[in-house]
């Protein structure tokens, strides 16, 4: 086995770690959000404190989420375990988020069903595409739909105006930026996987065809 290939069966290196903090960083923001949910006599100022909590918590783990990559690719660190890793940490963050602050009638459910229904589409797709040897890159769309999700939601965990910034507003507004990013952005990588599968499957059909010579 090359020094190169059994990088990639490395699990124990800085990008991973970081996913591991990301993940663990996950029942601290749930926690937080669920006790502004029910009601154990905590005064309004304790339950502020819990949403700033779960605000900077996702804050800290949404930048986690780029220095993981980032380190990644600069590094020669792409491995397999953190491949696998890496999206299901993001998905453990975003969702229950999603669903925290649907609880708390912060997010219209609606939305939070879109959005989370879309994050399985989409992994659904990538799952297809891996099987058939094909790639779907990020479209821009989709970046910018993670960028709004990933400044609306911890807006939306604090739900506070300080000195007068308006982060209810801002934070719905992002959410429901994001959520028609994240529709067209399904719809574009729908196209663009079953172009390609399209093709792939003309192209084994041509090569199934007998020689024949004039």
């Amino acid at each position: 086995m090359t020094p190169q290939a059994s990088k990639e069966w490395e699990i124990d290196n800085l990008p991973n770690r970081l996913t591991f903090f990301r993940i663990l960083m996950v029942p601290l923001v749930i926690g937080s959000l669920y006790l502004n949910l029910i009601d154990f006599g905590q005064t309004a100022s304790l339950k502020s404190w819990f949403g700033w909590v779960a605000a900077w918590t996702f804050a800290l783990a949404s930048i986690t989420d780029f220095f993981d990559g980032y380190l990644a690719r600069k590094r020669n660190l792409i491995t397999v375990f953190g491949s696998f890793l890496d999206p299901v940490a993001d998905k453990f963050l975003v969702v229950s988020s999603l669903m925290m602050l649907g609880a708390l009638d912060r997010i219209p459910i609606l939305i939070v069903i879109i959005l989370v229904l879309r994050e399985f589409y989409i992994t659904s797709l990538r799952l297809l595409a891996h099987e058939r040897g094909l790639s779907v890159p990020v479209a821009a769309m989709g970046k910018w739909k993670t960028t709004l999700q990933m400044v609306g939601i911890p807006f939306l965990m604090a739900f506070e105006k300080p000195y007068g910034i308006p982060l209810p507003e801002m934070g719905i507004f992002c959410i429901y930026g994001a959520c028609v990013f994240s529709l067209y952005s399904a719809l574009e990588y729908s196209l663009t996987l079953f172009k390609k599968l399209n093709a792939l499957r003309l192209e084994r059909k041509h090569s199934k065809r007998p020689f024949t010579q004039d």
